[in-house]
């Protein structure tokens, strides 16, 4: 099975090659539009800032090439907010496939901390890439969220509840960082092979 990762400026990408590898998988990596499109799943992760992320994927035609993908597409951290379809970080327009925008947080007292950093329970899970996760704990590190949505597919808590993981058609994705979420995390990714392999077979009989 050929997986590969989106290779662009907001891509952290090592610790999500680290965490396939443990799963038997060596993705490619790349910015490639044929790479990408005959692949049979992609990984979209990312730390960084909304704008900046977009301007790269634009001036790349990566925008275009992610919003064409029709294997399952998995997007991590910022990879996740940019598939929304606005959002308050530099007032940015995004990928528009979650039609839902991503807001910032707000303290509402000294105790609240920005960026929100740590391990934090999900809950209200739903859909084949979080079986058997209620109420475990993953790790988040964010600054900006995705209100609860029609697409929502678990919710954490943070000032106020918001989307931990988001589904729709072919595209997931997740706020927090499976690669760094240990046992939870590794279990979020081999769903997502799972469901990518069931796809290859739908599709390749």
């Amino acid at each position: 099975m050929k997986v590969s990762i989106v290779k662009y400026n907001a891509g952290n990408v090592y610790s999500v090659i680290n965490a396939l590898g443990r799963l038997g998988i060596t993705p490619v990596l790349s910015d490639d539009a044929e790479t990408l499109l005959s692949s049979d799943c992609v990984l979209f992760p990312g730390q960084g800032e909304a704008r900046g992320a977009m301007d790269y994927l634009r001036s790349h035609q990566l925008d275009e090439v992610i919003r064409s993908l029709r294997q399952p597409v998995l997007g991590i951290c910022i990879g996740q907010q940019l598939l929304c379809r606005h959002s308050e970080e530099g007032d940015t327009d995004c990928l528009g496939i979650f039609d839902t925008d991503v807001r910032k947080f707000e303290p509402r007292s000294h105790s609240d901390k920005i960026p929100a950093m740590g391990w934090n329970e999900i809950t209200d899970v739903k859909s084949p890439l979080m079986e058997g996760l209620e109420n475990d704990f993953v790790y988040f590190v964010h600054s900006y969220y995705v209100p609860v949505c029609p697409w929502t597919i678990a919710t954490a808590d943070y000032i106020h509840p918001y989307s931990a993981a988001l589904h729709k058609d072919n595209f997931y994705a997740t706020q927090f960082h499976p690669e760094k979420s240990g046992k939870a995390g590794e279990k979020i990714l081999t769903h997502f092979l799972e469901i990518a392999r069931d796809t290859c077979t739908i599709n390749h009989p």
